[in-house]
């Protein structure tokens, strides 16, 4: 007892030297060496920790994409008044604390911020000066390529499609400096990335930074959509141009005009002059312009340069040396001082050289053309205009063209662009030369030497066509083009981080020193192979072991089909083999398990497999981790998003993070991930925080395009409330073609009462027209609903009854559930109320039972992810039994602390749930980004578990191998397996921006 005692004035006297409660229990843990006591009023429980001997660390990332210093929450999380959540159990067995204000959504330490913009003294005689291909979206075709505009003392950016934030920090643009977005179209293909970018420049420091965000009159559906989640302080500088706005608003364009005869000008300062011209697409027949139509053409100007001043003429004017050569140099006149005559800057300085000038064109569709080609806004830039007669023409130096190619090769098109002169055109459409090279090649690269390890579970990348010429899937792709090669304007294609050179005058032009080098495939291999020259035995000792499981459990062995063969491994293994012959003689095995290729490895008894994989086929289910990080995406991991392969019966998503359609197009290819598109059954959301969801518009919109000509029926989303509130405004802008189900309603509890209040079983829902037409003629049933269930440990204080549920209109969505789920060979999906804000659920999918050749009937497999959460008894009873449960693991062992404080797992808690709910495997994922590239964790206690990677697939087959692969991965990753204190999120936000 004197122990506690003393601790607590420890945490007193700690408190006074740091007021902050997280930092003071690191505080007074590092003085000792018994257990931690969280003793703060801030947490549910008094929960005691085991003190890990590490030192004290600041709060790491786990809710959103940016945290505050100083231990503040998330501005992500929600802050809705619904607070109309399932009953969450807390954990029955052992003492576990969890923030309940932050599960509540009450935590006050999420306080406003002001989020000011950026104050800089601007530079007129800019040193340097360029535009600069960012290449979001070359490679996987996902995204509209971004646009760099660098000045000494300003920034912009045009275009922010998703992934930008990813591809910044791999080639280390700091995005803090940026100070205006631009965006030539409103669209998730444009814009995927806003959301993400807004959140963490609101997360830099201690109030938080943000930015001038610019777009057509469209931008406002856009901003609309985003207050769901996002703070409106984030989005107070947001400007639409392009139509009558308020009177705050920048510009007007009347509608009824049909060409604009002088652009609208947006920035004009002493550095640029940056003006927009909008272009509507030309509607005929029934068509009609819709939100989202509207695209931009930018026009950059910079000031002219001035004439080199000749002292000698100032001196014939009788002037002498001075205050006044300066005045003459910047533009004034001054009086002379030996004559009473004025001297003007004209009269002393030689001939000005014209300011260069930048188009950036946006022509998304040949409907925009004829807007394009007809605008007299743009007469002024024409070498071949009647304003070309006069004084002072401004001759363009760079057009950038960022419309696809079925537009740019048209035979208007190219004559448009010769209009121009002697114009440097840049086409920035997607090339299909972009395609060979990745460009997140930090990923590439760990994705490359997992490949080599493990193709069993690391499949290699679909984007890269093979060695022998271009693959079919990408032949479609070649548009023709309408005029003779002969007689195509003179253009580069736009390559990543080509840069076109403004400022000095001397170096203007094209500049390719900054593109990365050709990703060479073979040096990949060989480097690895010099640094651990034991992995190619170990890369054997695998294969080894899976064939032998192969063999003995009847399967079909993999095909080229299943696993997509890396085109550049048959290209490279004659040398490796020829390399290896050698080496290997010399080569240490210790350390290295399974390396006796004399024997069949010894696998475990398979006595412990569960029924539901007996007969398991390679086509019954796969699991592909498309992101496994947490908070924002990183360099190695991308935020969380899980794709259900069920082969011919269609898939599924578990979260949609930022940037997922780009990480199925690497996993499938191009083509592939529009099949699979096609095929998408359900996406199923967690929870409203960002690092979940911000993929599912451009999902969405993608999969409406790609069927807009087949019969088909919505995508179902089933999410959080909230969730609904952001597609419902942000449909206004793109068509997303879903139907949104409410995570409350799916929860096995609400089902199972809505269907028996109607009398449906699985068998009935031939009567559930004639059922819901009732419905409607009685009162609608009250389903309460709290975050804390009634009589359990901790009951919420804002406990309420639930929202009516309109049972006319769940009914039909519930029906298109069931059928689906039948379709797709699976008996239940439901989802599970957890505890880490609110709203916050895990799911649970159960397979069908099957019957085999000898008609015994099998159970199906179950499958649960757990979303984001603490420990919590509703999850360990959802998982029981459970064949794979997919559970977060935010943080290490030693940082059960911030775990409590973040409403996450440890990676021990997370395997506790498991063994607690007797589940067969536990993969563990939702990383935080201070681990970049393997976490920490105790092997000791990884017997059924296994880490998760990006791009990993995980075939059901395969279950039972699953942990055998982690010493392997060790091997690996040897040389890091250590926390990179660099990579903490809060260190990235504070110092790489």
């Amino acid at each position: 007892m004197s122990q506690i005692s003393n601790l607590r004035l420890l945490c007193s006297y700690s408190s006074f030297l740091c007021p902050n409660p997280l930092f003071r229990f690191s505080f007074s843990s590092s003085l000792l060496s018994k257990p931690r006591v969280l003793l703060n009023s801030h947490f549910s429980t008094l929960t005691v920790l085991s003190y890990s001997g590490r030192r004290a660390r600041r709060p790491a990332s786990g809710g959103g994409y940016f945290h505050h210093r100083r231990g503040n929450s998330t501005l992500r999380e929600e802050r809705s008044k619904d607070r109309d959540s399932p009953p969450v159990r807390e954990m029955e067995e052992g003492v576990v604390g969890f923030n309940k204000k932050r599960a509540e959504g009450r935590d006050k330490s999420d306080r406003p911020r002001t989020l000011q913009l950026k104050s800089r003294k601007l530079n007129p005689v800019n040193t340097i000066c360029y535009v600069q291909i960012l290449g979001t979206g070359m490679d996987t075709q996902d995204t509209s390529p971004s646009v760099f505009l660098f000045f000494d003392k300003q920034r912009f950016i045009f275009n922010a499609g998703e992934g930008l934030q990813r591809f910044c920090t791999e080639h280390k643009i700091k995005l803090s400096k940026v100070d205006h977005i631009f965006l030539t179209r409103v669209s998730s293909e444009t814009a995927g990335g806003l959301p993400g970018l807004l959140l963490t420049l609101a997360g830099i420091g201690e109030e938080g930074m943000s930015v001038n965000i610019w777009g057509p009159s469209d931008l406002k559906y856009l901003v609309d959509a985003m207050r769901s989640f996002i703070p409106n302080a984030a989005m107070v500088h947001t400007r639409s141009f392009g139509e009558m706005q308020s009177a705050n608003e920048v510009a007007v364009l009347d509608h009824s005009l049909h060409c604009c005869v002088d652009p609208i000008i947006l920035i004009n300062d002493e550095v640029v002059r940056l003006s927009a011209i909008p272009l509507r697409p030309n509607c005929s027949g029934d068509s009609f312009m819709k939100p989202g139509d509207v695209a931009v053409v930018y026009t950059c100007e910079l000031p002219e340069i001035k004439g080199k001043f000749d002292p000698e003429k100032a001196a014939s004017l009788g002037l002498k040396p001075g205050p006044k050569y300066r005045e003459l140099q910047l533009g004034n006149s001054v009086m002379s001082d030996h004559f009473n005559i004025m001297v003007h800057s004209s009269d002393v300085l030689g001939p000005s050289i014209p300011g260069p000038v930048v188009l950036l064109v946006d022509c998304p569709t040949p409907s925009h053309m004829q807007e394009l080609f007809s605008t007299q806004s743009l007469n002024s830039y024409y070498v071949d205009s009647p304003d070309c007669q006069r004084d002072g023409i401004k001759l363009v130096n760079c057009v950038i063209h960022l419309g696809p190619a079925s537009v740019t090769k048209k035979a208007d098109y190219q004559i448009w662009m010769k209009r121009f002169g002697k114009a440097q055109h840049i086409m920035a459409g997607h090339e299909m030369k972009n395609m060979k090279i990745p460009i997140l090649k930090s990923s590439a690269r760990i994705s490359a030497r997992l490949n080599y390890l493990c193709p069993q579970l690391f499949p290699a990348s679909g984007v890269w066509p093979p060695k022998d010429g271009i693959a079919s899937s990408f032949r479609d792709s070649i548009i023709p083009c309408e005029v003779h090669p002969s007689d195509l304007v003179d253009s580069v294609s736009a390559e990543n981080l080509l840069k076109f050179h403004l400022r000095p005058y001397s170096q203007l032009g094209l500049d390719r020193s900054a593109i990365p080098e050709l990703l060479n495939q073979t040096q990949i291999f060989n480097e690895l192979l010099s640094e651990i020259p034991e992995i190619k035995d170990v890369s054997e000792c695998i294969s080894s072991f899976w064939r032998n499981h192969v063999e003995n459990k009847g399967l079909r062995p993999l095909t080229c089909g299943e696993v997509v063969e890396e085109p550049w491994i048959k290209e490279a293994s004659q040398l490796f083999d020829d390399n290896l012959r050698n080496q290997r003689k010399n080569t240490s095995k210790i350390g290295v398990p399974c390396l006796n290729f004399n024997q069949k490895p010894v696998l475990d008894d398979v006595s412990d497999i569960p029924p539901c994989l007996d007969n398991i086929t390679r086509e019954d289910m796969e699991i592909v981790l498309l992101g496994t990080g947490s908070a924002q995406p990183s360099k190695y991991r991308n935020v969380s998003s899980i794709f259900i392969n069920l082969f011919s019966k269609g898939c599924l998503l578990l979260d949609c993070g930022e940037g997922t359609l780009a990480q199925l197009k690497r996993r499938f290819g191009v083509d592939g991930a529009d099949n699979a598109m096609k095929t998408l059954k359900c996406i199923w959301i967690s929870h409203i925080h960002a690092d979940h969801h911000t993929g599912l518009a451009r999902i969405l919109a993608l999969r409406c395009q790609l069927l807009r000509d087949s019969p088909h029926e919505p995508l179902l989303v089933i999410g959080p409330r909230s969730l609904k509130r952001f597609l419902d405004a942000y449909s206004r802008l793109e068509d997303l073609d879903m139907l949104f189900l409410d995570c409350r309603h799916t929860t096995e509890a609400s089902m199972d009462a809505v269907l028996s209040s109607h009398g449906l079983g699985e068998d009935c829902f031939a009567e559930v027209e004639e059922e819901e037409n009732r419905a409607k003629g009685s009162e609608p049933q009250l389903v309460e609903t709290t975050l804390f269930g009634q009589g359990s440990k901790m009951q919420s204080y804002w406990k309420r009854p639930g929202s009516p549920v309109d049972m006319a209109t769940v009914m039909p969505v519930l029906r298109r559930l069931k059928e689906l789920l039948h379709k797709a060979g699976l008996e239940a999906l439901y989802s599970v109320p957890v505890i880490h804000c609110p709203q916050a659920f895990a799911v649970v999918l159960k397979a069908a039972e099957r019957t085999n050749s000898m008609g015994k009937v099998i159970p199906g497999w179950k499958l649960v992810y757990s979303g984001d959460t603490r420990p919590c008894q509703s999850l360990i009873d959802a998982s029981h039994n459970a064949t794979v449960l997919i559970h977060e693991a935010t943080f290490e062992d030693g940082l059960g602390e911030e775990a409590v404080a973040r409403n996450h797992s440890t990676t021990m808690e997370a395997i506790q749930v498991g063994s607690k709910a007797g589940a067969y495997r536990i993969i563990l994922t939702h990383f935080s980004q201070r681990y970049p590239k393997i976490p920490v964790f105790d092997e000791a206690h990884m017997h059924n578990t296994c880490i998760a990677f990006d791009l990993m697939s995980v075939n059901i087959a395969d279950l039972h191998l699953l942990p055998k692969v982690l010493p392997y991965l060790k091997v690996l990753f040897r040389n890091e397996m250590v926390v990179d204190e660099s990579n903490d999120p809060m260190d990235l936000t504070v110092s790489q921006y």
